[in-house]
């Protein structure tokens, strides 16, 4: 069994006992939080290595490091091979920023977007602005309807039901 399926089998149980499944997410916040505060601190440094390398280089386990690299994995610059990685897989942690930083948002983990790493990253404003771009990339905005007695929106001049409403 790949590395992935299993963190999945584990993570997303249904069978599980609720408390310790509930346990098991906040045991893994709380790792996912000091690794993105470590790699925050400098950004623009490409952190590579092997499942198992990276894993030990955060003091975790290579089980707890392929549910990182799992959900960081949308957020790289080049995504690793998670579906078929093993713990000698060289993998990458080469984020895009802003790309890390909606996706936090649209997690909604604001124990992580309002890391105060991010400060250094971005201003405040474009912190908001990145915000909200990713809530309205999510909002489904519906076209006006045409009535019938409306005018044709293919400027023939007719009322729609005349026109293209046919």
């Amino acid at each position: 069994m790949s590395l992935l399926q299993e963190w999945r089998d584990k993570a997303y149980d249904q069978n599980e006992d609720q408390k310790r499944l509930q346990k098991f997410w906040q045991d893994y916040f709380l790792v996912e939080k000091g690794i993105y505060e470590q790699l925050l601190t400098n950004p623009d440094e490409e952190v590579t290595g092997t499942v198992k390398e990276l894993a030990e280089k955060y003091g975790i386990s290579v089980f707890t490091m392929t549910g990182f690299l799992d959900g960081i994995n949308d957020s790289l610059k080049v995504p690793n091979p998670i579906e078929e990685m093993e713990e000698d897989t060289r993998v990458s942690l080469a984020f895009d920023k802003e790309l890390l930083y909606k996706n936090m948002v649209d997690a909604k983990a604001e124990w992580l977007y309002e890391l105060p790493m991010w400060n250094d990253i971005f201003t405040p404003e474009k912190q908001k602005e990145l915000y909200l771009e990713q809530k309205k990339s999510g909002t489904v905005v519906k076209p006006k309807k045409i009535g019938r007695n409306d005018p044709c929106p293919c400027g023939s001049g007719k009322k729609y039901k005349k026109c293209c409403g046919r």
